[in-house]
């Protein structure tokens, strides 16, 4: 999966968050809703412009920022 194709950060689009490319979806909304629990299938239902493609590149791109930050997490 190659996120860069479908992420983008426009300064004049959502104050320049990462967005899937020709939404204004961030990706940090798609990531809520999953983390909330809801089904690729069923954030496409409520984002009917966001593609398959574009939550597995929102899925890729946290994925790949998780390799450059660590967060404590307490015992």
């Amino acid at each position: 999966m190659n996120w860069t194709e479908n992420i983008v950060s426009d300064p004049a689009v959502c104050h320049g968050a990462a967005c899937v490319k020709g939404t204004r979806i961030m990706v940090s909304v798609v990531l809520d809703n999953l983390a909330s629990g809801l089904s690729p299938e069923e954030v496409q239902k409520s984002y009917p412009s966001l593609s398959a493609e574009g939550i597995r590149s929102a899925i890729a791109y946290a994925a790949e920022l998780s390799h450059e930050r660590f967060l404590a997490i307490p015992a």
